[in-house]
């Protein structure tokens, strides 16, 4: 049910001068991994004192030195020899772990040679110096070169000489003196899968630490060798050696027996520097109401993009993935977690103060939250001063405490909880569409789904769970996965609300959108017709089963009405809610094209129409830029070419960027490439290249 469309609140589409090269100007590149792109950088030539141990480093070879196989590099370039064959460019990017492994030997023996003999590999003329009159790819003089975009030292697995080399393209001083932006980036993301490497080595002694401390009766067993409990004071022996908390002790070798008895792949993804420990602990806590296998089948529908996945779309993914995997367990977790719902509030570094609420019901807090927000908009109409966090944190405390903060009214708290009258027309506790809902009754709520709510959430729910015929988790924005049982309940709240909105979207096998459709009330000349005696029902038959197994029915329907849909669509389908009421609804399902674009919703102007703003929410739920998780709804409808430059205002050349993200595209050093499927492919000012794929959505 998604909202409305955003307001037509849009950026400023200018022309990025100087963008680096596309993709059809980069060779292939076979070792490049599938999430990279090749890209080529202009690292800077070798220094006087570099290009001196380099020839010092071919002269001790086998092969005596050749002037005319290595010609001079501030000479003119040998004729005939304007490109390189692709015998010679294929040599170019051969840097094999083996070599790199040979020149962390010789840093370690103190070699300078071997290390800028290994960085040159393959450089007969590297981009920018004299005589190159083109560039190619994984040509570098600097000592990081290995480190450049799909290059062996940029995606070699963490280890000791991954450190080693690493450590070299520092230097003495940490300067990275030579070093292109593109390597740099290289060297860095190394530094990160060490930082990994180092904590999965950590681990695994932890591990091995517990294996050595076995509890009384506890043998180790299995694969992994791991007894089920470790003696009593292994926190304690562990917590002093690392100067640690006894909490945090335990909690490192909770981490350690959890990745050597049930995750197994987090385990090496960590030791590889794939993931981060924080990811790890992701994994590993979604995870823990699972038994082995099923845990194991939870990482294994994550593991594969759970590198380039932000922590907050990790922990969404991983989420869905255990309440795909065990529904009825996830929805247990939740209820016994509600169990221990709390109010917590402690001291601030900066002197104030903090109040939070744990464990609450999601229903509840998105009320809550709109709830929030709308007295916050009050606030700022009357005129009080601050951002919106600023006011929605005196919202906050309003809504608590009775008060009502606009200028010029009367703050004092009422016994009631509700904010006295003002002149506008209604305090913290008065009710009103746009507004907070009148006073809080006395007791707590008899159902655990607010009234009202649901008609101002986003809440995707698959067909197969709605109408009871499996249990996939859904999700709602703004709060993320949420168990089969609660989706319903909140599905059959959201039907009896007036103002609710239906939507249909069709996937493909991975989650992405390829059609979708909104829904509306269906004629009443259809629904009298359908009530007169004789009349066939819509083509399609009968409603779907209600329900299957121990799934009770929803009430809930889809059933094909007609074929004839919208050209190239998915035809058209009748939805029914179960909800005394409102009438049936209609969902004619349009095409999202993943080929070339027909540009059936294009706009003539600048302005999206609403329907194609929609649509371009649709397929990406969320901001295109690679880390944002902002909203669509709150993002702009961003021109990938610019609309100036030529730009059409259609589904293949836009979508929504977050106001950050607008500007940061438009910097001229930034270049972003807009895919016909809809992937955004994001290129840096170090050249390195980073994609975002359309939402994946439950199915």
């Amino acid at each position: 049910m998604p909202p409305g469309p955003a307001p037509a609140d849009h950026g400023r589409d200018e022309p990025r001068p100087g963008t680096p090269p596309g993709p059809d100007q980069i060779a292939p590149n076979d070792s490049v991994q599938p999430d990279w792109e090749p890209v080529i950088t202009r690292p800077d030539p070798m220094t006087e004192e570099e290009r001196q141990a380099w020839l010092d480093a071919l002269s001790g070879e086998d092969e005596p030195f050749d002037p005319e196989e290595y010609p001079d590099p501030d000479g003119p370039p040998p004729p005939g020899e304007d490109e390189l064959t692709p015998e010679e460019l294929a040599g170019i990017r051969e840097v094999t772990e083996a070599e790199a492994r040979g020149a962390a030997n010789g840093a370690r023996s103190g070699t300078t040679g071997a290390l800028a003999a290994i960085a040159a590999y393959g450089s007969r003329r590297g981009p920018g110096q004299p005589g190159s009159a083109r560039r190619f790819l994984g040509e570098s003089s600097s000592r990081a070169a290995a480190f450049g975009t799909g290059l062996a030292l940029d995606v070699m697995p963490g280890c000791p000489d991954l450190a080693v080399l690493a450590g070299a393209a520092a230097g003495d001083d940490d300067t990275y003196d030579g070093v292109s932006d593109d390597e740099l980036i290289g060297v860095l993301s190394a530094w990160d899968r060490l930082e990994a490497h180092m904590v999965a080595r950590k681990l695994a002694a932890a591990a091995e630490l517990i294996r050595r401390r076995p509890e009384p009766g506890c043998a180790p067993e299995g694969p992994a060798r791991m007894p089920a409990a470790c003696a009593e004071f292994t926190a304690e022996e562990l917590a002093y050696a690392l100067a640690e908390s006894r909490g945090r002790a335990e909690d490192l070798l909770t981490l350690a027996a959890t990745l050597e008895t049930r995750l197994p792949g987090t385990r090496a993804a960590l030791r590889d520097g794939i993931v981060r420990l924080d990811k790890a602990w992701i994994i590993a806590c979604a995870t823990a109401l699972l038994d082995p296998e099923e845990a194991r089948a939870a990482e294994a529908m994550v593991l594969g993009r759970a590198g380039r996945l932000t922590p907050g779309g990790l922990r969404a993914a991983i989420a869905r993935a255990v309440m795909d995997v065990a529904p009825e367990k996830a929805r247990k977790r939740r209820e016994a977690a509600a169990r221990d719902a709390r109010v917590q509030r402690w001291a601030e570094d900066s002197g104030n103060a903090a109040l939070m609420g744990r464990e609450l019901p999601p229903a509840e807090v998105l009320a809550a939250d709109q709830r929030i927000t709308a007295w916050a908009r009050q606030l700022r109409q009357a005129g009080l001063e601050g951002d919106m966090d600023v006011l929605r944190a005196r919202a906050y405390l309003d809504l608590l405490l009775g008060k009502d903060s606009r200028p010029g009214q009367d703050t004092a708290g009422r016994e009631d909880g509700g904010g006295p009258q003002g002149p506008r027309g209604g305090g913290p506790g008065s009710a009103g569409p746009d507004g907070p809902a009148g006073p809080p009754a006395a007791g707590p709520h008899a159902s655990a789904v607010p009234a009202g709510f649901a008609g101002r959430i986003n809440l995707t729910i698959p067909l197969a769970t709605l109408l009871g015929l499996a249990d996939r988790p859904a999700e709602i924005g703004g709060i993320g996965p949420i168990d089969p049982t609660l989706a319903r309940d909140l599905a059959r709240a959201a039907a009896s609300h007036p103002k609710t909105t239906w939507c249909v979207t069709v996937t493909d096998q991975d989650g992405h959108a390829i059609g979708h459709g909104c829904a509306r009330p269906e004629p009443k000349s259809h629904a009298r017709r359908r009530g007169k005696p004789g009349k066939p029902g819509p083509p399609g038959g009968l409603d779907p089963p209600r329900g299957t197994g121990d799934t009770p029915g929803t009430g809930f329907s889809f059933t094909v009405m007609s074929q004839h849909g919208p050209p190239g669509g998915y035809g058209a389908w009748k939805l029914r809610t179960g909800a005394s009421g409102p009438p049936d609804l209609i969902v004619a399902l349009d095409p999202i094209t993943t080929e070339d674009c027909d540009h059936r919703f294009a706009a003539k102007g600048h302005e999206p129409g609403v329907k194609l703003r929609h649509l371009s929410q649709i397929r990406h739920a969320t901001c295109t830029g690679p880390v944002c998780r902002r909203p669509a709804t709150q993002a702009d409808f961003e021109h990938n070419t610019p609309y100036e430059a030529g730009g059409r205002t259609c589904l293949c050349n836009g979508g929504p960027k977050c106001r950050h993200d607008h500007r940061l595209k438009q910097h001229p050093r930034w270049h972003v490439d807009q895919l016909p499927d809809g992937t955004f492919k994001w290129t840096t000012p170090s050249g390195r290249q980073y994609t975002t794929e359309p939402t994946r959505y439950p199915i």
